[in-house]
């Protein structure tokens, strides 16, 4: 990881660190004001020649840093994002993570906890944004884009810009007239307690995968850039190859991904009113 000052990536090959590995209150004080940003330039740079020669004490550093930045990004976001598990699932292994400085320069006045407390904490906040959430983040209804559809799709001859299948009174819309996409097949399922109900488009050997989550809307993606046209308010992100638009209509939270559709083609889509027939 990068500390603050520009201090060079640590070796740790000179010593072997463990979690329990005891230190003095003294240096618990220096690291903890070293993570805040809170050490004035001398004592910052004695503490930064110790972390290149002291193995324990850069491994403890790590750890703190590591566990600030699971809580802080847990505090800061009701969706528990799947990246902030992955990193409590590496602190209870023991292993150090990286520390983005975006999340670094918001975890003033956090202070020193010791790496057992750090990862404890870390999966307390996890389940308290997971419980406030009231359903699953929305990267994790991305699992559904990944599945087959075990239904084909309703289409409705007595409006042909919608389909019938629907998610509360939010009705997928009919993409083939207008861009060429194929309602090929749907499926539902059951994400983080919430019902969700996916419709699979195909053009040219191309698929989509067109998401509803039921009942109240998700939160928006942490990290997630912001987009708009005609109106629609978007955020856009990435989930490994897997480029995905989400957005409400009608309170309900859609999502349009794919793995081979450039983003500015699925926030055409995402957008499209079907001249007032699609709804938002």
């Amino acid at each position: 990881m990068e500390y603050p000052g520009a201090v060079r990536r640590l070796s740790l090959q000179n010593g072997t660190m463990t979690a329990d590995t005891p230190l003095p209150e003294s240096d618990e004080a220096a690291l903890a004001a070293y993570a805040d940003g809170r050490l004035d330039p001398g004592e910052q740079a004695a503490l930064e020649a110790r972390l290149e020669n002291e193995p324990v004490l850069a491994a403890a550093l790590e750890r703190q840093m590591a566990g600030l930045t699971a809580i802080t990004a847990a505090a800061g976001s009701v969706s528990a994002p799947m990246a902030l598990r992955a990193r409590v699932e590496a602190m209870e292994r023991g292993e150090a993570t990286e520390a983005p400085r975006r999340e670094r320069s918001r975890r003033r006045g956090w202070g020193w906890l010791p790496s057992a407390a750090l990862a404890g904490a870390a999966l307390a906040a996890v389940a308290i944004v997971i419980a406030f959430s009231g359903g699953p983040a929305t990267a994790e209804v991305l699992a559904a884009a990944v599945r087959a559809p075990v239904a084909a799709a309703q289409l409705d001859p007595g409006q042909p810009r919608l389909l019938k299948d629907q998610v509360d009174d939010v009705r997928f819309p009919n993409f083939e007239g207008k861009f060429g996409w194929e309602a090929e097949g749907v499926r539902t399922d059951e994400i983080g307690g919430r019902e969700t109900k996916t419709v699979f488009y195909r053009r040219e050997g191309r698929r989509i995968a067109y998401t509803i989550v039921e009942g109240e809307q998700l939160a928006w993606p942490p990290g997630s850039d912001k987009a708009e046209q005609n109106g629609v308010k978007m955020r856009v992100f990435e989930d490994g190859d897997r480029k995905a638009v989400t957005w409400r209509r009608n309170g309900r939270t859609c999502i349009l991904s794919a793995t081979n559709v450039p983003t500015d083609q699925l926030i055409e889509l995402a957008a499209w009113k079907g001249q007032g027939d699609v709804e938002f």
